[in-house]
């Protein structure tokens, strides 16, 4: 008999979490103005808000937390991660930073000015808030098949050679400060990019004299979507295929509350010396001196742990089955959801799953609301909040997705609690044809408005 799959690891430590009722979720919900970032987290049973910062460490992590070296300068815990980074990477520049946006902000404000034009693989919101920040565009050139949820492409994250060309054709040289290449691609439904691809844009981008940027918060998932599903990269392993993905590239920032496997914590890694000593001004400016940037010295130990551990193939086999334990749930019950499974999160299709919500009354937010007040499950909505408004019109602008996205932290729920979120879903599902009314905006800021605009019932 084949032994059944099971978790490289056991459990040590349990947190309680506390299941509310119905009433007491609602008022919750009218408390935080339908605006699920506004709940207290011991409102929530499953949070399921996003994977970043959220998932528990290990052994090894705990452990290098208590040697961490907190000198302002020069620490142990700098050293030991700047040579991980480099082993995984090649880029022999580091610069820590407290979490992935502040990595943008310090980059991007070497690399971006006003009138510029950013293209790459549909940008995430802070990426997008901080390019539109400074008055510049950001392109998606994603191929078309990521905006079919029903097409089976192995990688949706990939770059449209013909749409980026053409981006490179229509603006000069000096408009394109980067191409950035997101791995794995969260807006399209964490979906990876191929080593091909990668290798394709960056050929086409040094043909027009523009370099390649990496977007790197869940790059370990993507090297695993790239051993299992691209031809001749079985035999390799993940730190192999992760250092041949950045050889392609010039530079990286990183949210580490993702793959590096901890609560808090970035970084800049860069092949170029001089946008090093740039970028090292503004670290030191906005986050801190350049061998901490923001980082507590115990921080970066336990990162510098967390790489290593992420890196590895049996901690992401385990992982991604758990998404996709989630994820086929779902689609045994016919519930519309982003195919294939990407590598972080289960994407539920929102205009799909309500097709009486208009598109201006919010339809993922209204199926959101709708799941935590079922059962306490707190998930995001990656649609029209999250479009925000175009910088010029302050017209809502309408993706072509408007998605559920349900994050899972990594080693922190167990399957037990996956069947209890594909049961809430299938509830909500079986009474979708009830719901016929989502939300308006009351009151909302100019820029990454979801995450604290307020919003009432139509």
């Amino acid at each position: 008999m084949k032994l059944p799959y099971a978790e490289p690891f056991r459990i040590k430590m349990v947190e309680e979490i506390y299941q509310s009722t119905k009433e007491q979720r609602e008022q919750w919900l009218k408390e935080a103005n339908y605006n699920l970032f506004n709940l207290r987290s011991s409102h929530v049973f499953i949070d399921l808000l996003t994977d970043s910062g959220t998932g528990a460490m290990s052994d090894k992590q705990w452990a290098a937390l208590m040697i961490g070296d907190e000198s302002y300068a020069g620490s142990r815990s700098f050293e030991a991660l700047q040579k991980t980074v480099e082993k995984i990477t090649g880029f022999p520049y580091l610069l820590p930073t407290h979490q992935g946006r502040a990595a943008e902000n310090v980059l991007f404000s070497v690399l971006v000015k006003e009138g510029d034009v950013v293209p790459g693989n549909s940008h995430f919101d802070t990426t997008k808030g901080h390019i539109e920040f400074r008055k510049a565009h950001a392109i998606d050139c994603t191929i078309d098949e990521a905006f079919d949820i029903n097409n089976l492409h192995p990688f949706k994250g990939n770059l449209d050679l013909e749409k980026l060309e053409a981006v490179y054709k229509t603006h000069p040289k000096e408009e394109i400060p980067f191409c950035l290449i997101t791995i794995t691609c969260n807006s399209s439904g964490g979906q990876p990019v191929s080593l091909e691809n990668i290798k394709a844009v960056k050929k086409l981008s040094d043909q027009y004299g523009i370099p390649v940027l990496f977007d790197s918060a869940r790059f370990a998932e993507n090297a695993y979507f790239i051993k299992k599903r691209e031809e001749g990269q079985q035999h390799k392993t993940i730190k192999e295929i992760c250092r041949e993905i950045f050889s392609y590239g010039d530079g990286m920032t990183m949210s580490s509350k993702k793959d590096g496997l901890v609560n808090i914590g970035g970084f800049i890694a860069l092949k170029n010396r001089d946008i090093f000593e740039k970028a090292s001004n503004f670290t030191i400016i906005y986050e801190g001196f350049i061998t901490y940037g923001g980082m507590a010295g115990r921080d970066m130990s336990a990162l510098a742990a967390g790489l290593e551990e992420a890196t590895e193939f049996p901690y992401l086999e385990s992982r991604i089955s758990q998404v996709e334990y989630l994820g086929n749930q779902l689609m045994e019950a016919g519930i519309p959801v982003q195919k294939p499974i990407g590598g972080h999160a289960v994407f539920i299709d929102a205009l799909n799953f309500l097709p009486n919500i208009k598109r201006e009354e919010f339809p993922a937010q209204t199926l959101a609301i709708e799941l935590y007040k079922e059962a306490g499950i707190r998930g995001v909505e990656i649609g029209t909040l999250l479009a925000d408004r175009d910088p010029e019109t302050r017209e809502n602008r309408y993706p072509k997705l408007e998605l559920v996205r349900l994050a899972i932290p990594r080693r922190t729920y167990t399957n037990n609690h996956m069947d209890y979120v594909a049961a809430a879903v299938k509830n909500v599902f079986e009474r979708r044809n009830e719901i016929s009314k989502g939300y308006k905006i009351k009151r909302e800021p100019a820029i990454l408005r979801h995450f604290t605009v307020q919003l009432d019932k139509v």
